[in-house]
């Protein structure tokens, strides 16, 4: 009798750190995907059809408004996975979610993901961990906006981008920035300079490159650290940096 073939989990941290079994109750619903700039994962106050698995790139979710009103709440790589909302047991988010850095991933009904919920406590517990993990982060978030200046906030969403891409270059643009921290560009474009001025990075048109870390880390001012220890408690997952 042919022997199966050995366990070949994604390189989505979620989905390596199940069990072979629990692996198995998923793999046979997950396809991958093509995760383009822009590409719209969840609409606010819409039903969730899909959760993704990230593998490369990283995901944004946003508090819905119009478009000069959006405020970036949370980012999610390849620690983690959309649907949370879904893992929770609800249908729907008020938050958008889309593709901030393009990538690649794998996908899955959201329907199958609630029957192998059902099927495996152990599925169940580790999704809810990454859920629980994830709301720290938003809530450092809004700590971050409200009581930091625009230099502190962009050194530690710099560190979090960082953390959830291989290399040191960042593919942003000053305007996708100021979208996420919800702040005027040209307070992007100072702050992006006060920390070239400090050779924490450099920048130029469409990218930025982290050539400090450490500094960056000094820079957030305590900003940077709670969730990912949350991570690392509650995932296994660190940055490989």
């Amino acid at each position: 009798m042919a022997r199966s073939p050995p366990h070949k989990p994604s390189t989505n941290h979620l989905l390596s750190a199940l069990s072979e079994a629990d692996f198995l109750l998923l793999e046979a619903h997950l396809s991958p995907i093509r995760l383009e700039l822009r590409l719209s994962l969840e609409d606010a106050n819409k039903p969730i059809r899909h959760v993704y698995f990230p593998e490369a790139g990283i995901v944004s979710v946003v508090a819905a408004g119009t478009r000069d009103r959006q405020s970036e709440v949370g980012l999610i790589g390849r620690e983690g996975m959309t649907g949370i909302n879904v893992v929770m047991g609800d249908d729907r988010s008020p938050h958008l979610s889309y593709i901030q850095v393009a990538g690649r991933g794998l996908r899955m009904k959201a329907d199958d993901l609630r029957h192998a919920m059902q099927k495996s406590g152990s599925i169940r517990n580790c999704f809810l961990h990454f859920a629980q993990a994830f709301m720290v982060q938003t809530a450092h978030t809004a700590v971050a906006n409200g009581r930091a200046n625009i230099q502190e906030r962009l050194a530690r969403w710099l560190l979090m981008a960082h953390d959830r891409l291989d290399g040191n270059e960042l593919p942003l643009t000053h305007e996708f920035i100021a979208l996420m921290l919800n702040v005027r560009r040209a307070g992007v474009t100072v702050a992006l300079q006060a920390l070239a001025g400090k050779r924490l990075i450099t920048a130029k048109r469409g990218q930025i490159m982290v050539t400090n870390r450490a500094g960056l880390l000094a820079a957030a001012n305590g900003l940077y650290g709670i969730p990912e220890a949350e991570y690392r408690r509650l995932t296994g997952w660190r940055s490989k940096h």
